[in-house]
């Protein structure tokens, strides 16, 4: 598989006059850098607007789909949630807000199965906007939350309308997650957050195995500091690690925390059109290039603004 060339562009110098929240908020921010890759150029504030979408698509449904397997998508416009479906029951991947909650129910009995039977709740990292309905979810299915350890302090301190957040499994880098006749690998991708988690698994499509893998995210959000960060002076050094991790990956279906970042607007026009649209190893690689890309031209801007070399 050959990767993309980067070329990137700096455009002025970064400039944040409020914080983003990490949970999907907006905010009023300066582009930042801006980097061209594969012929798509984005400003750092335009590849977050990417994955968060328009103000009512993280609240929106997509008619559900099945992507490819037993993987199916339940989420909306902008967040992603993804279904795995078992002999042994249901692993859910995301629950996004708590407001969301009926609507990925009904998703996921429109598409013929039953809520009840999740038995498994996962997540792609410690945002509210992921994991927020994490404890609705248990509260309604009896479901079993795991998460990465890393995460787990984030994700405890996360407790809308005061319920304590799940977490029935404490899973580290490596850790398998096994229902029925599947199994999941999670793969540690920091950066985003401590615990920002990618899955991977396979898939079977037309009597041949495909290699799945759900980005967390690496998206480096308007509002994160990646030089000088009081808060957490390894991010730099946590999201190089994330892209080492991701591109060492074999992926022939990339899927990720937001629909944009494999392009599900454009592939689902496709579905029953012909080879499933979703077997894409070529975007995996694109979107990690775009990514990582962004990245470099942030942390080179804030460290020529802090006079870091």
């Amino acid at each position: 598989m050959k990767a993309v060339t980067a070329a990137v562009v700096l455009v002025s110098v970064f400039a944040v006059s409020a914080p983003v929240l990490a949970q999907g908020g907006r905010g009023n921010q300066a582009p930042g850098p801006s980097v061209t890759v594969n012929g798509q150029t984005f400003s750092q504030q335009a590849l977050f607007q990417r994955n968060i979408g328009g103000p009512d698509d993280m609240y929106t449904a997509v008619p559900p789909h099945k992507v490819i397997g037993n993987i199916y998508y339940v989420g909306t416009k902008s967040l992603a949630v993804f279904l795995v479906v078992t002999p042994a029951g249901n692993i859910l991947i995301n629950t996004t807000f708590e407001r969301n909650v009926p609507l990925i129910q009904k998703s996921i009995e429109q598409l013929g199965f039953k809520f009840a039977d999740t038995k498994i709740i996962l997540g792609s990292h410690a945002h509210g906007d992921h994991q927020e309905g994490d404890a609705m979810v248990k509260q309604m299915t009896g479901a079993q939350a795991m998460a990465m350890a890393e995460d787990v302090p984030a994700l405890e301190a996360m407790k809308p309308g005061g319920k304590q957040h799940p977490v029935d499994r404490v899973l580290h880098d490596g850790d398998t997650v096994t229902l029925g006749n599947t199994t999941l690998t999670a793969h540690l991708t920091p950066g985003h957050t401590h615990g920002c988690t990618t899955w991977t698994l396979k898939a079977n499509d037309n009597g041949k195995s495909y290699d799945v893998a759900i980005i967390g995210s690496v998206g480096t959000n308007p509002g994160f500091k990646l030089v000088n960060n009081p808060d957490n002076p390894t991010q730099a050094a946590e999201y190089q690690q994330a892209f080492r991790k991701l591109r060492s990956l074999k992926v022939d279906v990339p899927l990720g925390s937001h629909p944009s970042m494999y392009n599900l607007d454009k592939k689902f026009p496709l579905i029953g059109k012909g080879p499933n649209p979703f077997i894409d190893p070529a975007g995996y690689v694109a979107e990690i290039d775009m990514a990582e890309a962004m990245f470099k031209a942030v942390l080179a801007e804030q460290q020529k603004a802090a006079g870091v070399q």
